[in-house]
């Protein structure tokens, strides 16, 4: 129904009911992002974190859960993906501000929040200090030149800027073994 905001998918002739808040939905994207879990570990988490009652169907309860995390549309693949732009995590403080600045609210005192209108919030996000971080990043991936007032921003900016790169506590040991070797 239009305007209706979807709390089910239908796998098989029979609906099932899913966990929509934004909440559930960034804890599915945290996940996705844990070094520490294996590939069928994350999506077991996003499984229980989405539905429910899980399916049985699990091929059908992923495209479903893919289908939701992109409010019903089908899902772009481009030739060239290009680099990731921002981080949940990381980001997480910048793209509140410039979400509630869209809402004109504090969006995490609200009780409940479904995944889509918190989404249409985010996408309708204009100039911001997210949206500088963002802009700065494209065009580093790019390999394109910053204007002058970029360059300023990220050279204060820089640990703001740069994605970290996350990983495991095995690789993170492995890295301050070797650090530790050559006295760093």
């Amino acid at each position: 129904m239009i305007g209706q905001l979807p709390t089910a998918v239908e796998i098989d002739g029979c609906s099932y009911k899913i966990r929509t808040d934004y909440r559930d939905i960034l804890t599915i994207f945290e996940a996705f992002s844990d070094t520490e879990l294996t590939e069928q570990e994350k999506w077991m988490v996003a499984l229980e974190i989405f539905y429910e009652k899980i399916p049985v169907n699990i091929e059908e309860a992923i495209k479903q859960l893919l289908g939701f995390l992109n409010r019903g549309e089908e899902e772009k693949k481009e030739a060239n993906a290009s680099k990731k732009l921002y981080d949940w995590e990381q980001d997480e403080q910048l793209i509140f501000q410039a979400v509630n600045k869209v809402a004109k609210t504090e969006v995490r005192a609200i009780e409940y929040m479904h995944w889509w209108t918190f989404m249409g919030y985010f996408s309708e996000i204009g100039e911001s200090l997210f949206s500088s971080v963002v802009s700065i990043r494209d065009k580093q991936n790019k390999r394109k030149p910053l204007e002058k007032h970029e360059r300023e921003f990220y050279k204060k900016n820089k640990q703001v800027v740069d994605l970290k790169r996350k990983y495991s506590n095995e690789q993170q040991a492995e890295m301050d073994r070797l650090n530790n070797l050559i006295g760093v």
